[in-house]
Formats: C-alpha cells, sequence, structure tokens
C-alpha cells in the first residue's frame, strides 16, 4: 500500500508541474507551453565611469532620443533617486548624471510638495514621443511621508483607493538638460472599481496611446488582481491639481485562480503588419509578457520568458539563467523588446550562481535585457 501511495503522488506531482491550474486557460490565448520560453539576455547596467549601477531600483523603461530611459522608486539609494537614467542600449552604459530634480513652482504650491521634494516612490516613467522635454510618471507608496494637512486631506479624502493618493507627475527638462517637476494631479477610482488600499501594491506601469491616453497598470485590486486604468491628457489637463477621474478600458484581462499575478511594466504598441496597437504587460512574479487587446476584442496572448545574466567570467558560462529577474519596465525601439529589472531585494540573491556575479546581485544592480519581437506574439492580422 505504501508503494502504491507513493506512485499516486508522484503521478500527482507530475502532473501539478506541468500544467498551470492557477490560470483560467479557457480566457487565454496560450502562446507556448512547457519549456518553450522566449530567452533574454541581460547586461550589467554600468554608470559612466565603467562602475556597476548600485541600488538604483529601476522602475519603468521608454524610449527617448534614440536610447533608453528609467527612474528609480523611493527604495533605491540616496544618490539614485529622483533622476532619470538614461542608457545606451549597444553598451548598458550610463550617460552621465545630472542634478536630482527640481520642484518647479506650481507644484511646490500644492499639497504634494513635501513628499516629491523628499523620496518619492516613483513607479513608472513614459517619455513624451511628441516633445523631447516631457516625461511623465506616477506615485505608488507615499505612507512614508505622513499625513497631508488637515485643508489638503479633506479636499483629496476621496482617492477611492489609498488616504495618500495616488499622484501623476509632469517633469520637464529644461534647455540645459537639467529636470524638474512642473505639474501633478491626484488620481481619483470610483468605489464601484474596487480597487482597494493597498499603498504598496498601487500603479506600477504606464503606457502611452493614441490620442494621449495614458494607460496605468494596477498591481492588484481588492480580489488580488492586477487592473488596467486610463485617462486622457486633453487639453488644460495639466492646468489644475483637481482629481483625475479614472476610467477602466474594457480590456479582457487574464483570469487567475489563484496566487500573486502583478503587472509591473506596460507598453503601448503599434504593430504596423496589423496596423493595429497593443498593450504589452509583464508580470515579474511569474517572469510572463501578456499581449492584451485594447479594444477588447482580442483575448490575451501568454509570452513565457527566461532571462538570463551575464557573468563575463570564463570559469563561467557566459550566461546564467536568472531565479528571479523581478521585470519593471519594458519598452520597444526598432523591433527590440527591452525590459529592466528592479532587483527584489528578499529575493535577488537566490539568483547567485557563478562567482563573479555575487557582488553585483549583492549591490542590486539592474541588468538590461532584451529579445526580438516575434510576429507570432500578436496572431494573424484581422480579416477585412
Amino acid at each position: 500500500m505504501k508503494i502504491r501511495a507513493l506512485v499516486i503522488l508522484a503521478c500527482l506531482f507530475v502532473l501539478s508541474a506541468c500544467s498551470e491550474p492557477d490560470i483560467d486557460n479557457a480566457q487565454t490565448v496560450v502562446q507556448s507551453s512547457g519549456d518553450n520560453r522566449v530567452s533574454a539576455k541581460g547586461r550589467w547596467i554600468r554608470e559612466a565611469d565603467g562602475q556597476i549601477m548600485q541600488d538604483p531600483q529601476t522602475s519603468g523603461l521608454s524610449v527617448w532620443q534614440g536610447k533608453l530611459v528609467s527612474i528609480s522608486d523611493g527604495s533605491a539609494q540616496a544618490d539614485q533617486q529622483r533622476r532619470l537614467h538614461v542608457i545606451d542600449p549597444a553598451s548598458a552604459t550610463l550617460m552621465a548624471k545630472k542634478e536630482e530634480m527640481r520642484i518647479g513652482t506650481q507644484v511646490r504650491r500644492s499639497c504634494f510638495s513635501n513628499y516629491l521634494a523628499d523620496e518619492p516612490d516613483l513607479e513608472a516613467l513614459v517619455a513624451d514621443p511628441q516633445d523631447p522635454n516631457l516625461f511623465y510618471t506616477v506615485t505608488e507608496d507615499a505612507t512614508r511621508t505622513g499625513a497631508l494637512s488637515a485643508r489638503c486631506q479633506q479636499r483629496y479624502k476621496d482617492t477611492g483607493s489609498t488616504d495618500y493618493p495616488t499622484l501623476l507627475v509632469r517633469i520637464e527638462r529644461t534647455s540645459e538638460g537639467d529636470l524638474y517637476m512642473s505639474r501633478v494631479r491626484p488620481l481619483q477610482f470610483s468605489r464601484e472599481m474596487k480597487v482597494g488600499d493597498f499603498p504598496n501594491d498601487g500603479i506600477e506601469g504606464m503606457a502611452l496611446g493614441p490620442d494621449n491616453t495614458l494607460y496605468l497598470a494596477l498591481e492588484k485590486d481588492a480580489r488580488g488582481m492586477p487592473r488596467i486604468f486610463s485617462v486622457t491628457m486633453n487639453d488644460g489637463f495639466w492646468e489644475t491639481t483637481d482629481f483625475i477621474a479614472v476610467n477602466e478600458p474594457d480590456i479582457r484581462m487574464p483570469q487567475w485562480k489563484n496566487g500573486n499575478h502583478p503587472f509591473n511594466a506596460l507598453e503601448y504598441y503599434h504593430h504596423e503588419a496589423h496596423n493595429k496597437g497593443y498593450l504589452l504587460a509583464m508580470a515579474r512574479n511569474d517572469d510572463v509578457l501578456w499581449i492584451l487587446d485594447p479594444s477588447g476584442k482580442k483575448a490575451p496572448r501568454r509570452v513565457p520568458m527566461r532571462f538570463y545574466a551575464e557573468t563575463g567570467s570564463q570559469e563561467c558560462e557566459a550566461d546564467e539563467v536568472m531565479d528571479n529577474a523581478s521585470i519593471e519596465g519594458i519598452t520597444v525601439m526598432e523591433g527590440t523588446l527591452w525590459l529592466i529589472n528592479d532587483p527584489w531585494k528578499v529575493n535577488y540573491m537566490k539568483n547567485v550562481q557563478c562567482q563573479s556575479n555575487q557582488n553585483r546581485y549583492e549591490a542590486m544592480a539592474p541588468l538590461l535585457f532584451s529579445t526580438p519581437l516575434k510576429a507570432d506574439w500578436f496572431g494573424e492580422p484581422a480579416r477585412q
């Protein structure tokens, strides 16, 4: 009987390992199965002086002037915060650092100046493709900053989510190349959206689509599910500090039965062959890229991925597979999908294999990954 029980348990283990019980496949289109993952090789990002980038907690990735640009969140090393990190994709090398962002006059006069001037938790980044001097970012966890003043609390109490509102911030670049936060507006979710009160599981991805539609990826809602919202940055959008009432596009989302599957990165991609736009969403817990249809007509497509870190050692393989990459920024440039990670401090050391990389993981150094876009990720073009 004991042998029979062991055989049954072994069979159950094999079946569970080969299946994906937490994903409702009836509502998704699985791009691949088993171990058919898309490989993305990563290079360690280096400062302009050649040193490894130290603990920047990079979040968000966007194309800017033929280069890539990212931003640091509130848990980064102090000298990395409130700066844009401009990366040469050919070498994974950073441009020389500029001074940290200043606070513009209108932001300084707002209820949010103290938070934005200290250690704001900036979690996503979009470079405006129409204006090289404009960038957009969003805040997440603001619990560390303390409460707003009584007047500001009264004005911004109806967030529909966290006590301290999520902030959409416009960053401007001067003719000298300096940066400052020029505008700020808080986001407002309706109660019917049931976003929940999760200060450190809020908006972590942004993407700019047609007609100035800014898509916002929420890590999890009251049911523990990721969501995608949107706002339209129309004329006069930045002339007030009133709430922005967010919308929820009718996008067909992946449906999970259990587990944590936050969306941590987002990108809008126009597919020329289809003459159609797609949203690319990254779930860092799963190493999965999701292809979503903003119009809501197509089911989501799932692209499992595997990430590699370069070793630079003759004693090891040139690249080693990572246990945990924690992608938090994605963008597309010239047919290539680029990704950047936000080292997950409780899990990053699990990646250590080759000794040449140990110091890099200990320094919470990020990597820049890339892989070519593939036509089959997007399926066949719709028939006319």
